[in-house]
């Protein structure tokens, strides 16, 4: 999978992201995911699955859900490095995507139909994601249990939306990933530190 685009839109030597570069281990025993939370121009969620070395990605402005009532809007955006999944921190301004990035939640995940080991999960992931219809299973701290992709019919193939599917995981009450993140998370940090009509606080000399 390429990481062009990813390299093109960073300068490496203002950011500490990670450079494009495959994860080189022929087979994992398990294929990771991750979601971050980012406070860019707006705050949103990138949502990230482990495939073939890198990660697929999707910008999810309202967050996961496990309520299945909820249809997620996901956009899929370039490829990120398998290193990306570790990454927590400053985007310097004026770079792309800059502002804070911290880790929501991560953790393993499958195919729906899990074929017993990554390789061959991986086959029916890729499958899935070349048809617009991706199911799969998450084993995280916060996201548990079935959810899916599905592609919409758009002229540039980029929206998605993630599903949560009804299991022992799903809940029927209203789910706002906000209402599930720390108070005192570097982003809220900020948030807090930085309201509209809020005064700066001076610094003794």
């Amino acid at each position: 999978m390429s990481l062009t685009a990813y390299n093109k839109k960073r300068d490496f030597k203002q950011t500490s992201e990670p450079s494009g570069k495959e994860n080189k281990q022929k087979e994992p025993t398990k294929l990771s995911f991750v979601v971050q939370r980012h406070k860019a121009s707006r705050l949103h969620y990138d949502f990230r699955l482990e495939m073939e070395g890198v990660l697929k990605s999707w910008a999810v402005p309202k967050g996961p859900s496990l309520n299945p009532h909820d249809k997620r809007l996901a956009m899929m955006v370039e490829d990120h490095p398998y290193d990306y999944k570790d990454f927590a921190g400053i985007i310097p301004e004026g770079n792309y995507g800059g502002g804070i990035v911290e880790i929501w939640d991560s953790g393993t995940y499958t195919a729906l139909e899990d074929q017993g080991n990554a390789k061959d999960n991986e086959k029916l992931l890729l499958a899935g994601l070349e048809s617009g219809n991706l199911k799969f299973v998450l084993e995280g701290k916060k996201l548990k249990g079935e959810f899916a992709l599905v592609r919409l019919k758009d002229p540039d193939a980029k929206s998605w939306l993630l599903i949560k599917h009804r299991d022992s995981y799903a809940t029927d009450e209203a789910y706002n990933s906000e209402d599930d993140t720390p108070r005192d998370s570097p982003i809220n940090t900020w948030l807090a530190e930085n309201k509209p009509g809020k005064k700066p606080v001076k610094k003794k000399s």
